[in-house]
Formats: C-alpha cells, sequence, structure tokens
C-alpha cells in the first residue's frame, strides 16, 4: 500500500479526514481512485475532465514528479503538492 500524503488546504476541504492514507493501486491513477473511495469527492479536486492532473496539482512518487500512468510500488510514498504562485 502507497503512503500519500496529502497537503492541508486540500484536507482542510473534506472535514475528518486525515493528511495522510494509505492507498492501493499499480498506478497514480489507481491510488486516485481509491483516495476518492475513502475521501469521497477528492478525485474532481486532483484531476479535470481529460483525465489529467490538473495543473495547480503536483503528483511526486518516489521524489519524482508523476503522471496518471507512472507505476506506485506498493511501498511507495506519495506526495501531493498544490502549486505555489506569487509575485
Amino acid at each position: 500500500m502507497a503512503d500519500v500524503h496529502l497537503p492541508r488546504s486540500l484536507v482542510g476541504l473534506f472535514p475528518g479526514a486525515p493528511r495522510r492514507l494509505e492507498a492501493h493501486g499499480a498506478t497514480v491513477a489507481e491510488v486516485i481512485a481509491d483516495l476518492d473511495a475513502q475521501v469521497p469527492g477528492i478525485r474532481n479536486r486532483l484531476l479535470d475532465a481529460g483525465p489529467s492532473i490538473r495543473t495547480h496539482i503536483n503528483v511526486f512518487v518516489g521524489g519524482q514528479r508523476a503522471t496518471l500512468a507512472t507505476p506506485v510500488a506498493a511501498d511507495a510514498v506519495v506526495h501531493v503538492i498544490p502549486a505555489v504562485s506569487g509575485g
């Protein structure tokens, strides 16, 4: 099971959801589907209609930037990080 770390800004939209979850899946897409089963609606915050990862969201698997097709090992650490902008 992958160890998934979610940002506080995302978890705040789902009262009671933890910042760290375990999720099953062989790819990032499958991990997100499992997250959505645990926290209904989270998929819509992470993916657009493509489906593809929203432009303001970054997903990293084992420290490497990932796409929906990126393989996820059973012991992987997955970080979901919102993009930061400023001026």
